[in-house]
């Protein structure tokens, strides 16, 4: 059964489509890449996906377990956000908040699964440092715990190796593979990297013209793969 299903889905603002007739699925366990042109509707989906703002038209289905607020997200980071004057603790706790309901403190669970998603990111030491004096693949690190403190099914993932190093970069997509392979948690990324995404991915989804939606291989096979990975060394592997 599949985790999230997008049926005839149209995404814009103020009733203007960027993205329509949009329809896929996303089952446990799969690693699916969002590729596409700026401007093609990528983030918008993300939004949609995220119930920020609602579709034009067609529906947003969850299933197998999957409830809208167990979702994990890891945003694009602006630059007011990398200087956010908070601890690296707080804000991966911060991914607790929808365990939390009404109540207005972290329980001792919580307070663990913090712990632990910070020790698996490999941050346990900096925890009581403030992130803005962190580096950026610090930072991502910080993020991807605290998405993880909310989730163990569904990562959203927007440009998570933007503006790092090719060393951070690596690491972070490394640990995001771990994470898929070895944790079974399901990857949804929005990437400009089309060499990683060949890589890593075991699903594309290629919004904009043209529209594509399916395994890897046929991706290589499609119109929009032939046309955006032309020239790609992963393609030819």
């Amino acid at each position: 059964m599949a985790l999230l299903t997008c049926e005839n889905l149209s995404l814009g603002y103020d009733g203007s489509a960027v993205l329509s007739h949009l329809c896929f699925s996303v089952c446990a366990g799969d690693y699916l890449c969002i590729v596409g042109e700026n401007g093609s509707g990528k983030s918008t989906l993300m939004k949609t996906i995220l119930r920020l703002q609602p579709p034009l038209h067609g529906r947003i289905v969850t299933g197998d377990g999957l409830r809208a607020n167990e979702i994990g997200y890891l945003p694009q980071q602006t630059v007011v956000q990398r200087d956010f004057p908070a601890s690296v603790r707080e804000i991966v706790l911060s991914g607790c908040l929808n365990r939390c309901g009404s109540r207005p403190f972290f329980n001792r669970e919580e307070k663990k699964l913090a712990q632990e998603n910070m020790e698996q990111m490999g941050i346990a030491a900096l925890a009581g440092h403030c992130y803005r004096d962190l580096s950026g693949g610090q930072q991502q690190r910080v993020l991807l715990a605290r998405a993880l403190c909310a989730t163990r099914k569904l990562l959203l993932l927007d440009e998570p190796v933007a503006g790092l190093d090719p060393k951070a970069a690596a690491d972070m997509y490394a640990q995001i593979w771990r994470l898929n392979r070895e944790q079974g948690i399901t990857i949804m990324m929005i990437s400009h990297d089309m060499a990683a995404a060949l890589r890593y991915a075991s699903h594309i989804l290629h919004v904009g013209e043209p529209l594509f939606f399916g395994t890897k291989a046929a991706y290589l096979n499609s119109e929009a793969g032939k046309l955006y990975t032309a020239g790609t060394e992963e393609a030819s592997l």
